[in-house]
């Protein structure tokens, strides 16, 4: 056992982007509870945008393309999910488990003509002056522009929800859709958006996957990421920086095993493997005496009566 081989600097940067895939599909997730829906179709979504932006940027060689494609591929997925609930009134846990076996099935078709197949690399964003300070500056500055846009993504979502009008509208259907509906706003509209808001973010976090943590294509490699999403929505209460802190901690701990594991400690390669989901399942567990802040109406199907 090594454990002087393990880089810190090299930890907390590799530590942003394990984090990135599942911060942006947790993020996507937020914006759609928070306006009064559970869709637990996540994986799905991930899975399916992993394949739709990796077979995109292959054929392409375009990894913007790629990202574009996945972003389309799971929103245009969310739209059956939405279909379902919004529209047939169906069960929400019920679609939301179907569209995940739905998206697992779809993306294993899809891709199998993709398997071994090399993506286009993305290049790393280095920021002049700013990548050069020492310690900071590998680990904040020299990351590729996924991991920038996931941050501004929830940067910029946390500031629709607290501070403008459409954020405000969006919270007030999901805290209460019957008064919402009765001060005329559009109840299923919103949610519809918001779904699809979700699906795209869900389908970006699979992409990060495919064409940049594992460049490359294999059949379920989201490996229940979109899962933990999930779990870091409670986790943070439906506060969005709450999910970045969430998304970095199970991040580092993924992290973390895998160093451990190169380190030749001492622990059976099967336990570390399984630490960043069992640390998932403690947190869970704490914060589950803690539920404040979930939506009031998160799960239950709206019909206007009138």
């Amino acid at each position: 056992m090594d454990l002087s081989s393990i880089n810190p600097i090299l930890l907390l940067a590799s530590l942003m982007v394990a984090a990135t895939p599942i911060l942006l599909a947790a993020i996507g997730e937020l914006v759609v509870e928070r306006a009064g829906v559970l869709n637990l179709g996540v994986e799905g979504m991930m899975i399916t945008g992993a394949i739709c932006g990796f077979a995109i940027a292959v054929e392409t060689g375009s990894p913007v393309l790629g990202f574009i494609a996945a972003a389309v591929g799971g929103a245009v997925l969310s739209l059956l999910f939405a279909l379902l609930t919004q529209f047939a009134l169906a069960n929400q846990v019920a679609s939301g488990l179907a569209l995940t076996l739905f998206g697992l099935g779809l993306s294993a078709l899809l891709g199998q003509g993709y398997v071994g197949v090399k993506p286009p690399s993305t290049p790393q964003l280095d920021i002049p002056l700013l990548s050069d300070i020492p310690v900071l500056g590998p680990i904040l500055f020299n990351h590729d522009p996924m991991v920038y846009v996931a941050l501004g993504i929830l940067a910029a979502t946390w500031a629709v929800l607290k501070y403008s009008r459409m954020g405000l509208v969006l919270r007030a259907v999901g805290e209460n859709h019957e008064a919402a509906h009765a001060l005329g706003y559009k109840v299923v509209r919103i949610r519809v958006l918001a779904i699809m808001f979700g699906g795209a973010c869900a389908g970006l976090g699979g992409a990060y996957v495919s064409l940049i943590r594992v460049p490359q294509w294999t059949e379920g490699m989201t490996a229940g990421a979109g899962w933990i999403a999930l779990a870091l929505v409670v986790f943070a209460s439906w506060k969005p920086w709450r999910v970045l802190m969430g998304a970095y901690l199970f991040g580092g701990v993924t992290v973390l095993q895998l160093n451990l594991q190169a380190a030749g400690i001492a622990i059976p390669v099967e336990y570390l493997s399984m630490s960043p989901y069992i640390i998932t399942i403690v947190v869970l567990v704490i914060m589950s005496t803690h539920r404040s802040g979930a939506p009031a109406s998160l799960g239950k199907n709206f019909h206007a009566s009138g």
